[in-house]
């Protein structure tokens, strides 16, 4: 079997999809492996850079995209033993980013493995304080046996960057009766089921987003409305461990003030913070609010 299918999913990525493929192909250290590329209706020049390389690309209508679904379509066509998720926007940082990713899957008990992301050169403050929460430096084992004081950031896995065994996935896939989120929803099946997630640092990539403060808020309304269903917000420590790292983040921030004298980009990490707080507590709580309401709130269309 080979050793590993990268599945990349794209939607006018014109600007990024050749840069993410030059680094896949420039892997070292590391036996076959192929690449499978879903697209959903891109309109501009991505499948065209993309049938540069030797990709093996599928095209679907954009109003078949469904996370979940269309990340296992694009899994099934691979024959890869490990199956790996890219984002098409995601550049691997170093060509040895695959290597350190499958290397993980040394141990058979070994589920699945995520990669650091790493903000783009001029990312939001906002963004670069949440990954550097989020993805640290210190390797981590998650081991539904000992769940080490992780709290909310047992379950925290990100089909962005990340590998699975397809074993496990043909026994556990991306749950399709979440809207989003789904690699939230595989993470906790995974552990459920008894594996190891390994989180690896130095598989890292080059990825963020720009985000307004009103987009992290109804981001943040569906995370609170997945972790509520899928009962992680009530596991052992989250709520705990949430508000901790909340904390850590506004007195880093407002201590910003003082180092640099950015004081208006502190002012704006601090608003988009409190707008992700806001928009995360009316998630856990969606069950008191209007359907109507729910709707014009939740970014991903979860209740339509």
């Amino acid at each position: 079997m080979m050793e590993c299918s990268i599945s990349i999913l794209t939607k006018n990525e014109e600007r990024n999809i050749g840069s993410c493929l030059e680094a896949v192909y420039s892997q070292k250290g590391i036996g076959a492996f192929e690449v499978v590329l879903v697209d959903s209706g891109s309109t501009d020049a991505t499948v065209e850079i993309a049938r540069r390389f030797p990709v093996r690309i599928e095209q679907i209508p954009a109003e078949a995209f469904h996370y979940a679904r269309t990340r296992n379509f694009a899994a099934s066509l691979g024959k890869g033993r490990i199956l790996l998720n890219l984002a098409g926007d995601a550049i691997p940082a170093s060509d040895t980013w695959l290597h350190k990713m499958i290397a993980n899957f040394g141990d058979p008990g070994v589920g699945a493995v995520y990669g650091r992301q790493l903000p783009r050169p001029g990312s939001t403050m906002e963004r670069r304080d949440t990954f550097d929460t989020v993805y640290g430096d210190q390797k981590i084992v998650k081991d539904p046996a000992h769940r080490n004081g992780l709290g909310y950031r047992f379950y925290h896995f990100s089909s962005v960057n990340s590998a699975i065994r397809r074993s496990v996935w043909e026994a556990t896939p991306f749950p399709e009766d979440l809207k989003t989120f789904e690699d939230l929803g595989i993470a906790k099946r995974i552990l459920d089921g008894g594996w190891k997630i390994i989180y690896e640092p130095e598989a890292a990539v080059l990825h963020s987003h720009h985000y307004t403060a009103v987009q992290l808020f109804k981001r943040y309304f569906d995370i609170g409305y997945t972790l509520k269903r899928l009962e992680i917000w009530d596991a052992p420590g989250t709520r705990s461990s949430m508000l901790r790292d909340l904390r850590k983040l506004l007195r880093k921030q407002l201590g910003g003030i003082k180092d640099s004298g950015t004081c208006h980009r502190v002012h704006a990490a601090v608003g988009q913070d409190l707008a992700k707080s806001a928009g995360l507590l009316l998630g856990l709580n969606q069950r008191f609010l209007p359907l109507a309401l729910k709707r014009h709130l939740s970014a991903y269309g979860v209740y339509e």
